[in-house]
């Protein structure tokens, strides 16, 4: 086999990144996991015939739309539901065109904005006339919590918390957690809402671990209450600092409240929870593609979580000590703890931080990327670094130190005019970071 140059690492890193997030697609796995034969849909642990009721569909988060049109293409023509619309997607700006039976809302994300409250209530109205015998399939993803939100305290100070949450640092487990306390459609809410009907979801996982209960706050999963867990979350992350001192104590307040996980309105209707995507489907997927490119891959966690910054020195190491033409690939998804003023995202972040680890590294590679394709408030879904990478701004004046510091990784590969991964969109199933080695013998500069 011919062993890949190093010369050709961006058309490597773009290959590999592009084949794991396709085989997360949510088109091939909603096929997977959702059949119709005649008048029956099946789906795991439950068979349900179109003629004995009718079905309702919500969709939600950022693979919402490309779980929906999966989903349509899968039931086809279906004329056995009396209601208007057949279902609802909740997800992000678009201009997709979506099947006339569903009706779209688009929600604020990551900040919820009142659209995502407007689309909360209108899930409550669309599954207020469900009845038993009704089917209700929910297709969740990634970035759920923040694009359907019924908040229990006012709205501005929902954003503000969600804002100091996002810039402290927590982990998304964390942040649901808290969510959870103070918007009742969370943590089973949705599924209450959908009863007395049945209710099934197919969950694409973007938490490291795939809790059911923290995948976008966990809608359809009942979920005891955990306030001394969340108080301290709370604490621990200096959150409530970042905010109003009013607005923080009332956050307070709300949590204290003693309210009991969401139940259904009638003692059991048929309830089921799958998670049908994950980082590890992901990253299966990287290993097969750079194996076909010529390296020997292999995956060293799908648990990678921490500071960014702190992941990205550790990819850099993996990197260095990995030998001739492997690739690592690791999974997991980081958080940035923001004190400085500039843009970027973890997987940014992660890289540059990365990119100065490996300085004077010949023939090394670290891209970290997230699979929606989204990685911050930016619209790139990553980057990629060599041991060249921080020279090379150097040349230009760029000092990538600095840049870090600033959190700013994002102007940083910018104005380096190289670096940026970009990527189709349409899943979300954590991120995904690689360290690569070429040819290493008689190649490492010295430190």
């Amino acid at each position: 086999m011919t062993r890949p140059a190093f010369a050709a690492y961006r058309a490597h890193v773009n290959q590999i990144i592009a084949a794991a997030i396709a085989v997360a697609q949510p088109e091939p796995i909603i096929r997977r996991w959702l059949r119709r034969e005649g008048q029956f849909l099946l789906l795991p642990d439950f068979t349900y015939s179109l003629a004995s009721g009718r079905l309702f569909i919500v969709s939600v988060g950022k693979a919402a739309i490309a779980m929906a049109q999966a989903a349509a293409n899968v039931l086809g023509p279906y004329a056995g539901s009396s209601h208007t619309p057949l279902g609802i997607v909740i997800s992000k700006p678009t201009t997709a065109d979506l099947p006339s039976a569903y009706a779209y809302y688009q929600g604020g994300h990551p900040i919820p904005s009142i659209h995502s409250v407007r689309a909360a209530q209108a899930v409550a109205r669309f599954l207020s006339a469900t009845q038993p015998g009704d089917l209700v399939l929910c297709l969740i993803s990634g970035g759920s919590s923040a694009l359907l939100t019924n908040p229990a305290v006012p709205l501005a100070t929902w954003q503000a918390l969600n804002q100091a949450l996002l810039l402290s640092g927590c982990a998304i487990h964390e942040i649901n957690l808290i969510r959870q306390h103070l918007d009742p459609i969370k943590g089973g809410g949705l599924a209450a809402m959908a009863a007395p009907a049945a209710c099934v979801t197919l969950i694409l996982s973007d938490v490291i671990g795939n809790p059911m209960g923290l995948i976008g706050s966990g809608p359809t999963v009942p979920t005891p209450r955990h306030r001394q867990k969340a108080l301290a979350v709370l604490e621990q992350s200096g959150a409530l600092q970042r905010m109003d001192p009013a607005a923080a104590a009332d956050v307070i307040a709300h949590i204290q409240i003693e309210t009991p996980a969401a139940t259904a309105r009638t003692a059991s209707p048929p309830l089921y929870n799958h998670i049908v995507g994950d980082i590890n489907l992901a990253a299966q997927a990287a290993c097969q593609a750079a194996q076909a490119i010529g390296f020997t891959a292999q995956t060293l966690t799908t648990h990678l979580e921490g500071e960014a910054r702190e992941a990205g020195k550790f990819a850099a190491a993996v990197a260095k000590s990995a030998g001739d033409y492997h690739c690592w690939v690791l999974g997991g998804e980081t958080t940035v703890t923001v004190n400085g003023s500039g843009v970027g995202g973890r997987n940014q972040e992660l890289a540059l931080a990365a990119a100065i680890s490996l300085e004077g590294w010949d023939e090394r590679v670290v891209a970290s990327a997230a699979t929606d394709a989204e990685d911050g408030p930016t619209e790139v879904a990553g980057a990629m670094v060599t041991g060249e990478t921080l020279a090379a701004a150097r040349e230009l004046g760029v000092d990538g130190r600095a840049y870090l510091a600033n959190n700013d990784s994002y102007h940083f590969f910018q104005t380096l005019g190289d670096g940026h991964i970009w990527a189709d969109r349409g899943s979300n199933v954590n991120d995904l970071t690689l360290a690569l080695a070429y040819a290493a013998a008689g190649l490492r500069a010295a430190q």
